[in-house]
């Protein structure tokens, strides 16, 4: 059997339509076939490869790690210096309040775990959400979601868990003494990019502080400089009492983590001890790839030219099929009249070497979310490739 048959035979389908594009090796923004196929993979992974494929300094630091230890322990008994050295990193980025981290496998796992934290923490049970919203598909993380075509096959999820509408500040009025936390994205995702307004986040931030409702925010999308700041909560003049990140992260390995003060963080301790329990989280090699993520960022100065990469793709992309370009930095979705329009377009843009999608809860919009390492000149290729699978009919 080839790569392609046991592709489908052994590996858990999750639809009856997978891309099947068989890869041999990734390199900067492409993707190669095992017959000299080359792809740019304008969705990094579905924005995982903030840095590109294989960064050398990511590279470096897991051959680095691979020569000392790999899984030694589970997570918070051992002194780790991969795991210290990232938080450390993590924290240097952030307002001094937001000091802790506990690191796990995945934006699920840390979503999972911020949950947990704030009802531990305030001994509350209610948990608002977004309509929407995407926080991931594990029984915690779905429960929160904000599509009910998702969850109503897997009910009864998490009780006590209520929906409001992002962005709309009459809304935040929901927001009691009874809430444990409010959990949004910053930026929202899987509905086609979506970004509420500064008002908003303050009136968000000021209801959380006189209700003591803790405010959640998930970044495993929009984090790591994906929307022209590190953060992107830093573009409302607000900070969480918690906050979430992966997939950018890791620099192509699983990593994910849950951030808060060392005061909220340390109610794990204790009435149970253990609050929180992961084996592999923190893994070390993937926590030396973070750090080299994270310093590949800063040295680079790539969070400084998102915006004008987000500017060049958006003077470029100009099309009477295209009805409207959302964006927060270089979080795109580039917006048709349907699915139906959109989809072959989509199809013909991977036949020509560019690699993207559309959004779970906003199908007619095609998502743009390439690695910050891609060049004008790469920017200048896909748009064409684009423009070219457009007209084509």
């Amino acid at each position: 059997m080839n790569n392609r048959q046991l592709f489908l035979s052994h590996l858990a389908q999750t639809t009856d339509f997978p891309l099947l594009i068989e890869i041999e090796k990734a390199e900067g923004v492409f993707l190669y076939g095992p017959k000299g196929e080359k792809y740019m993979d304008l969705i990094a992974g579905i924005g995982v490869s903030n840095i590109g494929h294989r960064h050398p300094k990511v590279l470096a630091a897991i051959h680095d790690q691979l020569d000392k230890y790999l899984h030694l322990m589970v997570y918070g008994e051992y002194v780790q210096q991969p795991q210290t050295l990232l938080a450390q990193a993590l924290v240097n980025t952030l307002p001094p309040e937001l000091d802790n981290v506990y690191l796990v496998n995945s934006g699920s796992e840390a979503i999972e775990g911020a949950l947990k934290l704030a009802k531990r923490y305030n001994n509350r049970r209610e948990i608002i959400s977004c309509t929407d919203a995407y926080h991931g598909s594990s029984h915690g993380a779905l429960s929160i979601g904000g599509n009910e075509v998702f969850k109503r096959a897997y009910r009864p999820l998490l009780p006590g868990i209520r929906n409001i509408a992002y962005g709309v500040e009459d809304q935040l009025s929901f927001i009691t003494t009874e809430t444990a936390a409010i959990i949004l994205e910053t930026v929202q995702g899987e509905a086609g990019i979506r970004v509420a307004d500064k008002n908003y986040f303050r009136a968000l931030r000021e209801k959380c502080n006189q209700t003591g409702t803790l405010l959640i925010l998930d970044e495993v999308q929009a984090g790591f400089g994906r929307t022209g700041k590190f953060w992107a909560f830093e573009h409302f003049g607000i900070q969480p009492d918690i906050l979430v990140c992966a997939k950018g992260m890791g620099g192509g390995m699983p990593i994910g983590a849950f951030i808060s003060s060392k005061k909220i963080m340390d109610v794990f301790k204790e009435n149970p001890l253990l609050g929180h329990i992961t084996t592999f989280g923190g893994h070390p090699v993937s926590a030396a790839a973070s750090l080299a993520t994270i310093k590949a960022i800063i040295e680079e100065n790539l969070v400084e030219q998102v915006e004008e990469k987000a500017e060049l793709f958006k003077s470029l992309l100009k099309h009477p099929k295209i009805k409207e370009i959302r964006n927060k930095g270089l979080m795109m979705a580039v917006a048709f009249d349907s699915f139906d329009v959109l989809k072959p377009i989509i199809d013909r843009c991977i036949d020509g070497g560019v690699i993207t999608d559309w959004f779970l809860y906003c199908d007619n919009a095609m998502r743009i979310a390439p690695p910050l390492t891609i060049s004008n000149e790469e920017i200048r290729l896909a748009c064409k490739c684009i423009l070219q699978a457009i007209d084509e009919e």
